[in-house]
């Protein structure tokens, strides 16, 4: 019922906005294509985003295939890949054992020879035992054959902290993977990312690292009909600026964004226009985007739930640094998780990771807005 009035609603502001812009055919032309858009949009979670986007490329080309713990018969541990052992049988949806360093050594195979699989990690954490293949079979082989072997193979899985799993479950790969030469590391954060990152990754000829959250798998976002179309993918080294604004930017990727976003919309209230920046890639790192907008709002915070040292939101600070540093106001302030193993206990646990509060507190720093409690806090 509701939704019934807040549509007739709608449709009167409609009419009239149109009916002024009648006697300008741009503006009312401008106006069809943006109710278009508007009423095109639906909403989609990430784990349905992830999904569709795998089923489409299966679809699309019988060399693409899964493989990976409990993908199959129990639909993957996060439900990812829910339906695809009915749809395309087992010969391109594998249960594996418990051995990631075996079935991610055959998926680095059968890309060397020209199929494209990909490899599902239940964690990131587990994908330790088969960083061997990752990075000395598939990262290199491109490089050490001249060129002449393509590998053409996706690594993805929930990566970084989730709700008590403790020191050996919770950590976040951006960084580990971000470093080195021959793969393409992904970080999506909407449905739209997922699903347009994910596509692309699966279509690109070297291979490629996509790290999920899991906390995110079950968060809603508007998606276009654009986004929902078969052919849709996101351009892999390209940061969306989520929200612009004039005095400040924030650079998040993951599950970070959405904490900028609510930080950005409180410390809008103290008259604070925040820019948030969501990378999407962390490698190849999107350099311009970021230093574009430093140079626009003269200040920068870098927000990862990844340790401190040698991490992302370090690799940005350096490359300010070496490009815009003339363009800063203030210094560069880094949010990371706490240079500490991911305590069991929830409320050690909240203290080891960013949150959106000390997120307010680094903006109102570099802005020159600190209150007294910030300042005690800081103490």
């Amino acid at each position: 019922m509701m939704w019934g009035v807040v549509g007739r609603q709608a449709g009167e502001v409609g009419r009239l906005i149109f009916k002024r812009c009648s006697n300008d055919n741009a503006a009312a032309m401008a106006w069809v294509a943006a109710s278009k858009r508007f009423m095109s949009t639906t909403e989609m979670n990430v784990r349905d985003a992830l999904n569709s986007a795998i089923d489409e490329e299966m679809s699309a080309d019988s060399k693409v295939f899964v493989i990976g713990e409990e993908v199959g018969e129990y639909q993957g541990a996060y439900k990812v890949t829910k339906g695809l052992l009915q749809k395309f049988g087992p010969d391109r949806v594998l249960d594996t054992p418990i051995t990631e360093a075996g079935f991610t050594g055959l998926g680095v195979g059968a890309a060397f020879q020209g199929l494209k699989p990909i490899v599902e990690f239940m964690t990131f954490n587990f994908a330790m035992q088969a960083i061997d293949h990752i990075i000395n079979s598939a990262a290199k082989t491109n490089y050490m054959s001249g060129g002449t072997i393509n590998v053409p193979i996706v690594f993805r899985g929930p990566n970084g902290a989730a709700a008590g799993v403790a020191a050996q479950h919770s950590q976040c790969f951006a960084a580990w993977y971000g470093q080195v030469p021959g793969l393409k590391v992904l970080v999506p954060y909407s449905a739209e990312d997922a699903r347009g990152l994910l596509k692309a990754a699966i279509r690109d000829p070297d291979p490629v690292v996509f790290l999920e959250n899991e906390l995110m798998y079950g968060e809603t976002f508007p998606v276009s009909s654009e986004v929902l179309d078969p052919s849709f993918t996101l351009p892999i080294g390209q940061a969306k600026v989520e929200r612009e604004g004039k005095d400040i930017t924030i650079t998040a990727f993951s599950k970070m964004v959405g904490y900028a976003l609510k930080a950005a919309d409180e410390l809008a209230k103290e008259g604070i226009s925040v820019e948030v920046i969501n990378l999407r890639s962390i490698r190849p790192l999107d350099r311009a985007t970021i230093n574009a907008s430093v140079r626009k709002t003269s200040r920068l915070v870098t927000l990862e739930e990844g340790w401190p040292q040698h991490g992302v939101g370090a690799e940005i600070c350096a490359s300010v640094v070496e490009e815009s540093f003339y363009y800063l106001d203030a210094p560069v302030e880094r949010i990371c998780g706490a240079d500490v193993p991911m305590p069991y206990a929830a409320n050690l646990e909240r203290l080891a990771v960013p949150q959106v509060e000390d997120v307010i507190r680094a903006v109102r720093r570099a802005c020159h807005r600190s209150s007294a409690e910030d300042q005690r806090e800081a103490a």
